[in-house]
């Protein structure tokens, strides 16, 4: 056993003894470590609340409401049609959570994360879905243990529990794909502002979903060319956004199944957006090696997506999506490590961790063929 592993054991038979415990919260040196740290604990235990609580904000409406300007609490009783004791337990616990602030004239105001919330419609929508993973949490060790052979978060994302995805109707996609498409202008803002688009010919996304990272990027890059593939009915979905954004002349849109169905080419440059972590490792490397037999030399392979391990959001790789990879009943979070592991398997080199100003939103890996 090395040094270091018997000074972590020590400090660890240290901070489970309640003698230490009571000590270091009362000792001047050590108190504010303590008190961080129960804080810390205690967030842990009261995450589901919290949750709850900014599930209710949303669904009332009311950071859209603040948005127009701050409001007295008889003024939301009003437009929430909520009682008076129900909108002050609110707000005390919205201004807890830094979603609300107190106003002068005892009134509210949007609080800065609120205010973000407004900014940003897409992580309102996915604060709605999160109602399907909180119920497939709600027994987290039958989860571990797979005693759940159904989850709602399985049959919301259809393709990852059918034989034959391709065959899914409109009716199958439309609600993950609008999901999706709220999240997708976070994400491309993130590429564009980290990577230069602009330097290649034409752009193929895989599991580019209705389009919209590719309508967020033709803004960015105007002389790309646009190649988007997807499951037929999707691709469908992507065919009405590219009319209605005047795109048409830029894209091609081809619907398949990229486990079966062979990859277009002509693109110097392919982005896979948050798409390889849906799947095991198998899978990933047969994409992968797809991939690569479409890639001219000297072309570029653009992975984005959240990753384990990434410094400043390492709670938002392994802990969420983690957990909702487990309840989704396929593919993991991976680190940058793991995921240039595989394409080296697949034939791909020259790896390059590109920083971008939000990893917790998204991490960029390039790779190129060898």
């Amino acid at each position: 056993m090395r040094w270091s592993d018997r000074l972590i054991e020590e400090r660890d038979r240290l901070l489970v003894n309640p003698r230490f415990q009571r000590w270091a919260a009362g000792f001047p040196l050590t108190r504010w470590i303590a008190r961080r740290r129960a804080r810390a604990l205690f967030d842990l235990c009261a995450g589901f609340v919290y949750s709850q609580v900014l599930l209710a904000c949303v669904r009332l409406g009311l950071f859209p409401l603040l948005a127009s300007g701050p409001r007295s609490e008889a003024a939301l009783c009003s437009a929430l049609n909520l009682p008076p004791d129900s909108v002050l337990a609110l707000l005390r616990a919205a201004v807890a959570l830094g979603l609300v602030e107190r106003r002068s004239g005892g009134r509210f105001g949007l609080g800065a994360l609120g205010a973000a919330l407004v900014g940003n419609p897409g992580i309102s929508a996915m604060i709605e879905h999160h109602a399907m993973l909180y119920a497939d949490l709600k027994d987290p060790v039958g989860l571990l243990r797979g005693e759940n052979p159904s989850t709602e978060l399985s049959r919301y994302w259809a393709y990852a529990v059918v034989d034959q995805p391709a065959d899914l109707d409109q009716s199958a996609v439309a609600g993950y794909s609008a999901l999706m498409a709220q999240s997708q202008p976070l994400v491309a803002a993130e590429v564009l502002a980290a990577y230069p688009l602009g330097r290649h010919r034409c752009l193929l996304d895989i599991g580019g979903g209705e389009g919209v990272f590719l309508t967020e990027i033709a803004a960015g890059a105007p002389a790309l060319k646009l190649m988007l593939f997807d499951l037929p009915a999707v691709a469908e979905r992507a065919v009405m956004r590219f009319a209605v954004r005047g795109l048409v002349d830029r894209t091609t849109i081809i619907g398949g199944d990229f486990l079966v169905d062979p990859l277009p080419d002509g693109a110097d440059i392919v982005s896979l957006v948050r798409v390889l972590h849906d799947h095991d490792d198998a899978t990933v490397l047969a994409l992968l090696r797809a991939i690569r037999k479409v890639l001219p030399p000297g072309g570029t392979l653009l992975i984005a997506e959240p990753m384990s391990g990434t410094h400043g959001a390492e709670p938002v790789g392994d802990a969420y999506f983690g957990f909702y990879l487990l309840a989704m009943q396929r593919g993991r979070p991976r680190t940058p490590d793991e995921l240039t592991a595989l394409l080296a398997a697949a034939g791909f080199g020259g790896f390059k961790l590109i920083p971008t100003n939000t990893p917790l939103v998204t991490s960029l890996l390039t790779a190129h063929p060898k």
